[in-house]
């Protein structure tokens, strides 16, 4: 039988801890493992009991990304892009304190699940990125949520140059919340989890959803999520993931690009 994409563990009334489950494959976004993944928010929301949710990866890494050898066939695509979508607005929806607990390295929509959750804790080793441009691509759902926490300019060089941050980097830039030891990331995390304790639930979930009407972050998604298609159907994001799979600089020139 084969293992599932995501472990929800539960053994805690008032913690739900969820562990990305593909290690082989670095904990990539498949289809479905997103969907479970969204699932499993909406699951934790509709628990009276429970006060918080801490994601985690399993493996070496928290997680790769999306999966492009699944992404790229052209009839999951727009599912894809879909499920990702959907994913982020469970997660921003969400009424509990959401914790985001990597390690080893997050990327392009897997660095999107810290952006996606209110708190977030990287280990000291973490590398952290969102290098879509250099795959073709557009961090366009990714950038909806980037924008309420990076300053424009760091958010315009992270985006345009799709350069790897160090934990350090990622710390100043506000991408995380804390840098710890990897032997004491969850740790770390349940002693947040645990300070959500301490608030009215009521309270939490209705600043959660000011900060989220005050953001226009609804709107924001629909937009992207049109351009983040666009992007995938050009050739410049068919050049760049081939390159990719081909360990291999991509021949921008020979692309059609993406237009805007």
């Amino acid at each position: 039988m084969a293992e599932p994409v995501l472990l929800v563990d539960r053994s805690d009334p008032r913690v739900a801890v969820l562990t990305l489950n593909r290690p082989d494959r670095r904990n990539a976004l498949s289809i479905e493992l997103m969907e479970a993944l969204g699932r499993a928010f909406v699951a934790a929301s509709a628990d009276s009991g429970r006060r918080a949710v801490i994601l985690l990866g399993a493996g070496p890494v928290f997680c790769a990304g999306l999966d492009f050898k699944e992404a790229q066939e052209a009839s999951n695509s727009h599912r894809s892009a879909n499920a990702l979508a959907s994913l982020y607005k469970s997660m921003c929806a969400c009424p509990l304190v959401t914790i985001a607990a990597a390690h080893g390295s997050a990327f392009g929509g897997g660095a999107g699940l810290l952006a996606a959750c209110d708190l977030a804790i990287g280990t000291e080793d973490l590398q952290l990125g969102y290098p879509e441009v250099r795959r073709g691509l557009v961090a366009a759902l990714v950038s909806c949520l980037l924008r309420r926490q990076v300053p424009g300019r760091r958010l315009r060089e992270m985006l345009l140059l799709g350069q790897t941050l160090a934990a350090g980097e990622a710390l100043h830039a506000g991408l995380l919340n804390r840098v710890v030891a990897a032997e004491s990331l969850l740790d770390e995390a349940r002693l947040l989890a645990a300070a959500v304790m301490d608030c009215a639930p009521g309270a939490i979930a209705r600043t959660k959803r000011l900060l989220d009407e005050l953001d226009g972050l609804e709107a924001d998604m629909a937009r992207a999520l049109d351009i983040h298609l666009h992007a995938r159907d050009a050739g410049e994001a068919a050049e760049g993931i081939s390159a990719f799979f081909e360990k291999r600089k991509p021949n921008w020139a020979a692309a059609r690009p993406s237009g805007l």
